[in-house]
């Protein structure tokens, strides 16, 4: 496998508000869904591939995958039973661009994403942007108390390597509380 190549200041920029398509099947068992691709996400069309995003080593921490995949393997995740989605599908430099209007237009368009491919839990990776999205200001980390369907929500922390507030160890013993969860 080679490395994803480092996109240019001139690609970066020239992602803005573009997308990174779906890695999504009927009837996963978790469907992660982070809050937006960003700029090197969408520059490079791999999900979590901004270098210092911790989505990938926390994934293999918590059991998920049986070893330490790249973002140019995204796709892989399907045979594992996981995809990828995003809130809102456009890039942009920080989720912090986005506005409520489209945080709640996505949080509708992901009910129909998961009322159509039905999977067993839809896990948000970001409780600022889940509390936007769904209207729920009191949500926590962990399973949530309502459903859409059959689909169990999960609230997980953002894996961003901005995220202070988790430190790699931390991140990973709460995305395996979700792994243990859905019973893998």
């Amino acid at each position: 496998m080679h490395l994803i190549k480092k996109p240019t200041k001139e690609e970066l920029a020239a992602a803005h508000s573009k997308t990174v398509p779906d890695i999504i099947a009927q009837e996963l068992d978790v469907l992660f869904c982070g809050i937006n691709p960003s700029l090197y996400t969408a520059a490079v069309g791999h999900n979590f591939a901004r270098p210092g995003n911790r989505f990938w080593p926390t994934l293999y921490a918590a059991g998920f995958t049986p070893r330490l995949y790249h973002p140019q393997e995204d796709k892989e995740l399907l045979e594992l039973g996981y995809g990828i989605t995003n809130i809102v599908d456009r890039a942009t430099t920080a989720a912090a661009e986005l506005s409520k209007e489209e945080l709640l237009e996505g949080g509708a368009n992901i009910t129909l994403k998961l009322m159509k491919y039905k999977p067993k839990v839809l896990a948000m990776l970001g409780i600022s942007a889940y509390r936007v999205a769904f209207g729920d200001k009191k949500a926590s980390i962990g399973l949530q108390a309502h459903t859409v369907g059959d689909t169990q929500l999960w609230v997980l922390p953002n894996p961003s390597g901005l995220n202070a507030h988790f430190p790699p160890k931390e991140l990973a013993r709460v995305y395996k509380e979700l792994y243990h969860f859905i019973g893998k």
